[in-house]
């Protein structure tokens, strides 16, 4: 499965089944976490077979079921951004592994999850992990027009695919609070007010870059 089939394919999903993760597959996982990591600086962690954090009243509240599995992003103040697109390499590495995920922000409890923090670091995020009881469905999007800006000219054919694959990208509450803007082969990614805002922006910033392929652009800051 190639990762433009894995953005297809994903979907988010919170009931799951009683299989458990079998070691080659959590040994992929992980290395895939491990490199991400590296890259990063982010201290992304893996817990198998743990209960406890989505088990109270407010998973069940969103929809959750038997999930005992999850990765928990852990960074600094700031690293909302890279914890979106490190957060989603992992998301899609994972559903070319066979498993479905759900990037879960508020229906989790806190103070149950398993993880390790450094000094100066928090948890940001959590992602619940699976084997799901169906491979989730496809939900509205806005259309490429409200999610995008060209400053000159027509439209490039690389735009308009790397647009389609920020479309599938999931983000907190569906709402979309971001905009590319296509100036000559400089793209600026911006996001707009919103909830978790950055880690959405994050995680749609990879998704345009698979859906881009070969194409020549150069990220632009919003800054410069």
């Amino acid at each position: 499965m190639t990762l433009k089939e894995a953005i297809v394919q994903r979907h988010s999903v919170r009931k799951y089944t009683d299989k458990k993760i079998d070691e080659a597959t959590a040994a992929e996982l992980q290395k895939a976490i491990d490199e991400c990591n590296r890259h990063s600086g982010l201290n992304i962690q893996l817990i198998l077979n743990e209960p406890e954090a989505f088990g109270s009243g407010m998973a069940k509240y969103g929809s959750f079921e038997n999930c005992s599995n999850y990765i928990a992003i852990v960074g600094k103040k700031g690293d909302d951004e890279k914890c979106g697109y490190y957060g989603e390499k992992i998301v899609l590495r994972a559903q070319q592994l066979g498993l479905n995920t759900c990037w879960v922000a508020l229906t989790v409890n806190k103070s149950k999850i398993s993880y390790k923090a450094n000094r100066g670091e928090k948890l940001l995020i959590v992602i619940a992990l699976g084997y799901g009881q169906t491979p989730g469905h496809t939900r509205p999007t806005k259309s490429t027009e409200e999610l995008s800006k060209i400053v000159k000219g027509e439209m490039p054919g690389w735009f308009s695919e790397a647009m389609e694959a920020v479309k599938l990208a999931p983000t907190a509450i569906n709402q979309q609070k971001f905009l590319f803007v296509l100036d000559g082969n400089e793209v600026t990614a911006k996001t707009l007010f919103g909830f978790y805002a950055k880690i959405d922006l994050g995680i749609a910033k990879y998704h345009f870059e698979i859906g881009a392929g070969d194409a020549h652009f150069v990220w632009k800051s919003v800054e410069d």
